[in-house]
């Protein structure tokens, strides 16, 4: 019997028009009713019609994401999918963490909300950066992140997405200096992102501090089935376990190479990516071509993606 695992994508998926085509399920239709009445706004109109500028701001994209994650998942959880294990990159990790039952999806959507407004805030902005970084070995760019931080102007490797695609975050000076010295040693490609927090590194240790306050006010259980968790890359079921890894998943890196891994190695042999866009597929194919993958986003894709765990 086939092993599967549920993997929900980050910051970055969103697009305006995006599940335009998946709200007429439903399911989905009531997932984002679920979503506006714990917003107290219409993430369903914003989410629709933008405007763009709206949408990608870092404390609305994040219930976004997450909504159109859980909508996708519980459509697919009515057809009878039940995966062995799930996780998430990045933002990702809290959709996860609703498929398994380790918080409640209206928690949740308020809890990223403040997540997001909190990495808005832990870094004025402009102070912060964040950069991909292509064709270049992991650890040279470790050791160009060390080289080039002083003691006010730091930069560490943030995401581990793929072999030779990394992601830095830190102080905007050192990760200029830091692409200068990538692009010296070869890097094929550097590529400054568009964010408004560096994401994943210490500068981000305000933001974690409000988050571990918000996670003592709510409900948290053990999880019903394994979170392969960003800062670990292995799975945790129980909660004390997981809040202690969900709060250090904003200073530490995401480590999705080694999840991936470790997901094979304990038996899954397909991914299905649950919520907007692809993103995923791309980067867990890079990773491993031998693992089986779908992605979930329309009604197009539904009927793929459940021919696959068929």
């Amino acid at each position: 019997m086939k092993k599967f695992a549920a993997v929900f994508p980050g910051q970055g998926s969103q697009s305006v028009g995006m599940f335009a085509d998946f709200m007429d399920n439903e399911i989905v239709a009531k997932t984002y009713e679920e979503a506006n009445a714990a917003l107290g706004y219409d993430l369903k109109d914003i989410t629709l019609n933008g405007p763009e500028a709206e949408l990608n701001k870092t404390e609305v994209t994040q219930p976004a994401i997450l909504t159109a994650s859980v909508a996708a998942y519980r459509v697919l959880e009515a057809k009878g999918f039940k995966p062995e294990a799930v996780a998430g990159h990045s933002l990702g990790e809290y959709s996860a963490l609703v498929a398994a039952g380790v918080i409640s999806f209206a928690d949740a959507v308020k809890l990223v909300r403040l997540r997001g407004k909190a990495m808005q805030e832990a870094v004025p902005a402009g102070v912060g950066a964040m950069a991909a970084v292509l064709g270049l070995e992991d650890q040279v760019i470790v050791d160009v992140c060390n080289e080039v931080s002083t003691e006010d102007d730091k930069v560490w490797a943030a995401n581990f997405n793929t072999p030779g695609q990394v992601v830095i975050s830190g102080n905007k000076g050192a990760v200029d200096r830091a692409l200068e010295q990538f692009t010296a040693k070869g890097a094929k490609r550097v590529v400054p992102l568009a964010v408004s927090a560096p994401s994943h590194c210490p500068l981000m240790q305000k933001a974690a501090d409000v988050l571990k306050a918000e996670l003592s006010k709510i409900q948290i259980n053990d999880a019903s089935i394994p979170v392969y968790v960003n800062v670990l890359a292995k799975p945790l079921t129980k909660k004390e376990e997981i809040i202690d890894a969900l709060v250090k998943q904003l200073t530490m890196p995401v480590r999705w190479v080694e999840t991936v891994n470790q997901l094979k190695a304990d038996g899954v042999e397909t991914l299905i990516e649950v919520g907007p866009n692809k993103v995923l597929c791309g980067l867990n194919r890079r990773i491993d071509k031998t693992l089986g993958s779908a992605n979930i986003c329309n009604e197009e894709t539904l009927a793929k993606a459940l021919e696959v765990i068929a």
